[in-house]
């Protein structure tokens, strides 16, 4: 976070990328590859996020958006490439321009959208659609990111099997590292044992999800189509990203309904709502500790109640 990037030196690195490759990223990184001097007229801050700064630039060519932060060797910048990637081929999402890292600056470089009023029946409709094409497995290719935490993956056709092992296990052994009663520790491993109990009457299939589905993380175009970005992008229960846009709120009653008209949730999701959001919570602790933990704690007794 602490990092200055010269803008101009970023540009110029990724203007070489797109410049060297066989197949320039997009319209626009074919566009701005035929500009051997790419200039930059000027840029500024955007607020947001977290994890990494952001800033709008302008060109000679278009306006763009950046990603940066200290160049960790951890990858976070091409694998969040990747799944805006995947999930553009079936929503609207940033155009990927480039990823690199110069000067100790991890850097991701996107199309600038301008964005208007949110359709929360477009969106729920685009959501419906996104997750209603089953996917080969559960899981992803390649581990990535939610939040600044990594996110185990791997491929599994048994998907109680893959939440427990690679979401719930590695947040439960974290939080243990960071200190996590061990009372709620123990409840949260009699829980991914348990879990096969909750998925009786429930199949569900892998369906592409966003992955970190909060009210900061979508929006829409001027003409109202829906647009995903910072993703943890996976193939998961379907469940799993609706449960989370109930976590912190910012949907509407609207969106449940044009989503639910077009893809029903099972029953059962009221109560695996909670199991899903325990990935988030505990994720929570583990980023910014607090009362997360008794909340993860509460949310375990709860699930494991309605399994005994």
């Amino acid at each position: 976070m602490a990092v200055r990037p010269d803008f101009q030196t970023l540009l110029n690195d990724a203007l070489t990328g797109l410049q060297n490759a066989d197949t320039p990223a997009g319209d626009l990184g074919a566009r701005l590859a035929e500009h051997p001097h790419l200039a930059l007229r000027g840029h500024q801050s955007v607020g947001g996020g977290c994890i990494a700064d952001a800033a709008r630039l302008e060109t000679d060519v278009a306006p763009l958006f950046v990603k940066t932060h200290a160049d960790r060797g951890d990858g976070m910048f091409p694998v969040e490439a990747r799944g805006l990637e995947a999930l553009g081929t079936r929503i609207r999402t940033p155009q990927v321009i480039a990823t690199g890292s110069v000067d100790g600056v991890a850097y991701l470089l996107l199309e600038w959208l301008d964005l208007g009023p949110v359709d929360d029946t477009a969106l729920g409709e685009a959501l419906a659609e996104l997750h209603a094409e089953p996917q080969p497995a559960f899981g992803w290719p390649e581990d990535n990111f939610i939040g600044a935490m990594p996110q185990l993956h791997g491929e599994d056709d048994d998907w109680a099997r893959f939440y427990g092992q690679r979401r719930l296990a590695p947040q439960l052994e974290w939080a243990a590292e960071r200190g996590l009663a061990a009372r709620t520790i123990d409840a949260g491993q009699e829980l991914i044992e348990a879990l096969p109990a909750l998925f009786t009457d429930y199949r569900p299939y892998p369906a592409l999800i966003h992955g970190d589905m909060w009210g900061a993380n979508h929006g829409a175009l001027t003409d109202g189509t829906p647009v995903l970005f910072d993703p943890a992008t996976y193939h998961a229960d379907r469940e799993a990203e609706i449960a989370m846009t109930e976590l912190f709120g910012g949907f509407s009653p609207g969106f449940y309904r044009a989503y639910q008209a077009h893809l029903p949730l099972d029953p059962g999701y009221r109560v695996r709502k909670t199991l899903y959001n325990l990935y988030h919570v505990l994720n929570h602790f583990n980023l910014f500790g607090g009362g997360y933990g008794n909340r993860a704690d509460g949310m375990m007794r709860q699930l494991l109640a309605e399994i005994r």
